[in-house]
């Protein structure tokens, strides 16, 4: 198999589709939380501890900067992103368990005519 004609059956199953449309929702749940931790969380945590920016926080290494502010800020991002993550995978988790459970045993079903029968005749030639 050439790779183009790999690449054409690979590009049109279903599951590329869902996958593309996973990257684009989660680069922008991506922003979101990251608005969330710089605008909201990070400015309420710097005031608690005594009104400090957490974006501005850097060290000067000679020409460099090393902003550990904002690497605080991103290490905040992706524990709620990961959070996230975890809770919506333990739900579908949690949805194919319930549907693998198995029904309740059903009652075994009749035994056919013909055996029920010969039980009979078995009976009656042991009653004799």
């Amino acid at each position: 198999m050439s790779m183009l004609q790999e690449f054409k059956s690979f590009a049109m199953k279903g599951n590329v589709v869902d996958l593309a449309v996973g990257i684009v929702i989660g680069a922008a749940f991506g922003k979101i939380v990251s608005s969330l931790v710089g605008d909201i969380i990070m400015p309420v945590v710097g005031s608690i501890v005594g009104g400090i920016d957490f974006s501005g926080l850097a060290v000067n290494i000679g020409d460099a900067s090393v902003k550990y502010g904002k690497f605080i800020q991103s290490t905040v991002d992706f524990v709620i992103i990961a959070a996230a993550i975890f809770l919506v995978v333990k739900a579908i988790n949690r949805m194919k368990r319930e549907e693998a459970k198995p029904a309740a045993p059903a009652a075994p079903p009749a035994p056919p005519r013909e055996q029920v029968l010969l039980e009979e005749i078995r009976d009656l030639l042991k009653s004799r």
